[in-house]
């Protein structure tokens, strides 16, 4: 457009009509209209958004006087705990970028994010000092290393680091000038894939993406305001899928949460009258399961969100029984956590149970403010039919979605081929316009040259009254080339044979579909919950091989 046009001519872009998009500004306006309201409970703990807002500022101040600058690294070592919230607005008031690290990590894997990330400044919780300790034994440039001692923390660790976090905020001014980011693209956030060969790639997420994404979460799931919201996610997740800066647009209260623990969880329930929680499905899972007792005396509605692949019906059967409302997300490290949402429609309610489990179980459409999805074919870059039938890769595209891979070009340049994120996961599209995902492209199974998906067969085997969880993947098979191989974790004080299993499943499946063998034994999982399935399909190798 010419900038004769009459639209453009004395229409500049200027300080009053337009501002970069970030969420630390939300912590601002929760601090003005409601400073009173409380932001974190933490055992004993109380703070309120007024008290966050100026710790935050002083984080800031703390880390500029100590020469952290734009675009400098800060590490995080934190569980969920009100500095690790501080942190998500501290950090980036700095204009530095969040490396919030996984706390289930070893010590090689950290000392390569906080290299390759070149964080500047690490945040170390008590806990985790011998494996900071050992990772920054492999590093030669200095960190300046700071520690947070939990008051709710009684376990081993010491202080590794040159100060204290309070004494390092005590440093700080409450009252700090910070500057919103100059570019909306600025990063805001590093996270790191779980990858299961080879180094994680550095996801970097921009201040646009976080701010749209954490007011996505508000109305994917219509939050109240002041919500009470659970940290059973944590927060080094995705930066919690954005839910941080969410609670403080919602000037919501945080319930923090160092561990997964189901009495422990109904108990902060009950008391706080906990609204909302998010988590991977084994943590929605642990509670279906955990003793009826646990759950005595909450009546309030509680609204649980689930991300993965695929929960299976019978999770969501669960939910429904314990009195939970569970809402089904979908989405990658690459794009902030959830992007997708299986949007329930009215004529549901109406359903069975069974269907309507089906119904909620896909991945269903794209987040209000991403600007598509879509299953594809990804040699044409073709949409497939929406049959429900035909397999192509979930795709996404839009402002919530990473900027690319740190130092990795062409691993980014392979992701956004043709103007697409590439999931890397296996779909089809139902004509209603909900995509419902069939496996990892990596994990499909193919039996005589028919495709089976370990997700359908994964469902059929949660649905046994004494199987907790299941994971299926391809073993060698002399006459079809792969068979399925099914590993499955009972229940507690749950018993069920091979046979019978197998039976089970040969009595819901089409028969090349069934199991051939069924392995029972504690399913292994990555830091974040994930089923290892690459020490499975190792596991079902060997299991053939000695077999052969």
């Amino acid at each position: 457009m010419s900038s004769s046009h009459p639209y453009e001519m004395g229409l500049e872009r200027n300080a009053a009509n337009f501002a970069a998009l970030s969420p630390i500004g939300f912590s601002e306006r929760a601090a003005a209209v409601h400073p009173d309201r409380l932001a974190v409970i933490h055992g004993a703990r109380r703070q309120t958004w007024l008290q966050t807002c100026h710790r935050s500022r002083r984080l800031a101040s703390a880390l500029v006087g100590a020469g952290i600058g734009t675009g400098d690294t800060v590490a995080a070592m934190l569980s969920n705990t009100p500095e690790m919230l501080e942190a998500h607005f501290g950090v980036p008031m700095a204009g530095a970028v969040l490396n919030a690290l996984n706390t289930r990590l070893d010590a090689e894997a950290i000392a390569f994010m906080l290299e390759h990330g070149e964080a500047r400044a690490l945040l170390v919780d008590r806990e985790f000092s011998s494996t900071i300790a050992q990772a920054l034994a492999k590093i030669a440039r200095p960190i300046l290393v700071i520690d947070v001692d939990d008051s709710e923390y009684d376990g081993a660790g010491s202080r590794i680091g040159h100060c204290d976090y309070e004494a390092f905020l005590a440093g700080g001014d409450p009252y700090f000038a910070w500057q919103p980011p100059s570019d909306e693209w600025n990063a805001i956030a590093l996270n790191y894939t779980s990858g299961t060969t080879g180094n994680p790639k550095g996801v970097v997420y921009h201040h646009r993406g976080a701010y749209l994404n954490a007011v996505c979460n508000l109305l994917t799931w219509a939050m109240p305001h002041h919500s009470v919201y659970l940290w059973t996610l944590p927060m080094f997740h995705c930066n919690g899928w954005c839910f941080p800066w969410a609670m403080a647009a919602n000037a919501g209260t945080n319930v923090c949460l160092r561990r997964v623990d189901a009495a422990l969880i109904f108990q902060l329930i009950r008391e706080h009258r906990v609204t909302h929680y998010c988590g991977a499905p084994i943590v929605h899972t642990t509670l279906i399961n955990a003793p009826d007792a646990l759950r005595e005396g909450i009546s309030h509605r509680v609204s649980a969100m689930v991300a993965g692949a695929a929960p299976p019906a019978s999770m969501i059967e669960g939910m429904e029984r314990i009195g939970f409302d569970l809402t089904h997300v979908y989405g990658l490290t690459e794009v902030y956590g959830p992007a997708a949402v299986c949007e329930r429609q009215p004529d549901w309610a109406h359903l069975d149970v069974g269907e309507r489990a089906s119904r909620n179980s896909r991945q269903g459409v794209r987040y209000l403010l991403q600007e598509g999805l879509a299953v594809m074919d990804p040699d044409t870059m073709q949409a497939v039919p929406p049959d429900g039938e035909t397999m192509g890769e979930l795709m996404f595209r839009g402002n919530i979605t990473m900027k690319g891979y740190l130092k990795n070009p062409a691993a980014t340049a392979e992701a956004f081929a043709g103007g697409w994120f590439h999931s890397g996961d296996l779909a089809v599209m139902h004509p209603d316009g909900y995509a419902k995902i069939k496996d990892r492209s990596k994990d499909i199974i193919i039996s005589g040259g028919e495709n089976i998906s370990s997700i359908e067969v994964e469902d059929v085997l949660t649905r046994h009254p004494a199987v907790l969880l299941a994971a299926v993947v391809a073993q060698p098979d002399p006459k079809w080339g792969e068979s399925p191989c099914a590993f499955v974790e009972l229940k507690p004080g749950a018993s069920v044979s091979e046979s019978e299993l197998l039976d089970y499943c040969r009595e819901r499946l089409a028969r090349f579909k069934a199991p051939r063998r069924a392995v029972f034994g504690p399913l292994p999982r990555t830091s974040t919950g994930k089923i290892q399935k690459f020490v499975l399909r190792a596991q079902a190798r060997s299991a053939s091989a000695i077999d052969t």
